[in-house]
């Protein structure tokens, strides 16, 4: 099992994030939470991605707060720093995989909000070997996606109302007129549809197919 660590910002800050180990020598991963914060679901994908042989750093960008409802869910993540979160929080996860815990291949995922700083992190840190975005894009304003260096991989949904199609249909093109090769999946599904804690749009059949794409490239990406 896991445990909750303390690692350092490269401002000197400190933030807390949940460590699940896949021993020496393995490579790592740095996994973003949805906008409900640092729930046991986070954890728990932490711990699949683990047994699979990649040691994984969730950070707790909430500092410890969870959101009760969608309400609260989006007023957390309308008062995060997108910039700080990606530049110090990401930044500091991705020196203490590598710097401290000897993770020489070291990738980044997220969900919903995570997946929109998983674009973020991408343009924005350097040497990730592997990028996998869950159901989220951000601003455009806030990174262009056709500066993402590291393998890209998508998982979207044909009924979301967030990450629309038209918005997916915009990140593919841009990415590929940026000379970026990136790999995109649809799903017949709702947003969130890898979430089994919300069994209303949860669909066991995509999340599986996407778990299962998912692994594959990251076992072609960060061995």
């Amino acid at each position: 099992m896991g445990q909750m660590i303390d690692f350092a910002r490269p401002d000197g800050g400190t933030i807390s994030g949940y460590l699940a180990s896949a021993g020496d020598g393995a490579p790592g991963m740095i996994l973003i939470q949805e906008w409900w914060g640092l729930k046991p679901h986070i954890k728990e994908i932490a711990e699949r991605l683990a047994s699979a042989g990649i040691t994984t750093l969730a950070p707790d960008l909430y500092r410890g707060r969870i959101a009760a409802n969608a309400d609260e869910a989006s007023h957390m993540m309308d008062g995060l720093d997108f910039v700080d979160a990606t530049t110090q929080d990401l930044q500091g996860a991705l020196t203490h995989l590598r710097e401290h815990l000897g993770c020489g291949q070291v990738g980044v995922m997220g969900y919903c909000m995570g997946g929109a700083l998983t674009i973020l992190a991408g343009v924005n840190l350097k040497d990730l070997q592997a990028a996998v975005c869950y159901y989220g894009i951000p601003p455009a304003e806030f990174a262009d996606p056709a500066k993402i260096d590291a393998p890209f991989l998508g998982h979207f949904a044909t009924r979301d109302d967030w990450c629309t199609p038209e918005k997916v249909d915009a990140l593919e093109a841009r990415m590929k007129a940026g000379g970026k090769a990136p790999v995109i999946h649809r799903y017949v599904a709702d947003h969130a549809f890898s979430n089994k804690t919300r069994p209303e749009v949860y669909d066991e059949a995509a999340a599986e197919l996407a778990w299962s794409r998912t692994l594959d490239f990251l076992k072609q990406h960060l061995a």
